[in-house]
């Protein structure tokens, strides 16, 4: 088996999945709008992927700039209403929950999420904010994007890796996402071997962790270890990477 995870910072990760490289939300700058990296960024991020997954449409998760830099020809999903924001150069697929299809030898199945789907607020272009479920030669992986907690998750069906949401930039995360408890309470309705949290400890918005420093703590400092504590009693074993850091993940 074939499976290894580079987690880069906020939702950007590359899966190496039986020789396919899988790109989530690719999202490689220091500063977005108000939201600043905390901590060096990665020496060397990866650009070269053969299928992009883009979770929903907002801007720290479907990144243009970023995107372009993405190895020509790809596959890149992309919520439907939202691929013509996608450069040219693309395989591009527009999908839907509910939607399976194969890719590069990959079966993907499109989950629903609990997300607003618009590219910002008050625009037009919007887009059904989903997750995916990718599995290729008996290896499996998930990654449910921006979602707050649902009751459907059992039907995603038992996983090898899941990389999962737990943190956001507050002042609180409301119920469009997850917090590192019930992050672990999905992980374990899924079912998975091991698991990566990721969508914290990346970016956070300028002055924000003088103003309010207990905040900062509770949603940018402490969800991967919380995460890593509340899973301590499922059979998944936590991932808890360092910007950069790739793991191989050995049966």
């Amino acid at each position: 088996m074939t499976l290894a995870i580079t987690w880069w910072g906020h939702a950007s990760a590359t899966v190496e999945l039986e020789g396919l490289r899988v790109a989530t939300d690719p999202l490689h700058v220091d500063r977005l709008f108000h939201l600043r990296r905390h901590g060096p960024p990665p020496a060397a991020p990866a650009y070269d992927a053969d299928l992009v997954l883009i979770s929903h449409l907002h801007h720290d998760h479907l990144h243009l700039p970023t995107l372009r830099r993405m190895r020509p020809g790809s596959t890149v999903l992309v919520p439907r209403g939202g691929e013509g924001l996608i450069p040219p150069g693309y395989d591009v697929r527009p999908v839907a929950p509910g939607e399976e299809l194969t890719v590069a030898g990959a079966t993907v199945r499109v989950l629903p999420a609990t997300h607003d789907g618009r590219r910002h607020p008050g625009s037009r272009i919007r887009g059904p904010a989903i997750g995916f479920r990718v599995e290729r030669s008996g290896v499996s992986c998930w990654y449910p994007g921006d979602t707050g907690p649902r009751d459907d998750l059992a039907a995603v069906g038992a996983v090898d890796l899941a990389l999962v949401p737990v943190g956001g930039w507050g002042p609180t995360l409301g119920d469009e996402h997850l917090d590192p408890e019930q992050a672990a309470v999905a992980v374990a309705a899924v079912g998975a071997r091991w698991t990566v949290p990721v969508h914290w400890g990346t970016f956070w918005p300028v002055g924000l962790a003088r103003l309010d420093r207990r905040t900062h703590q509770r949603l940018f400092v402490t969800p991967g270890e919380r995460f890593a504590a509340a899973l301590e009693q499922d059979e998944a074993r936590a991932l808890v990477l360092a910007p950069g850091e790739r793991v191989q993940c050995e049966r």
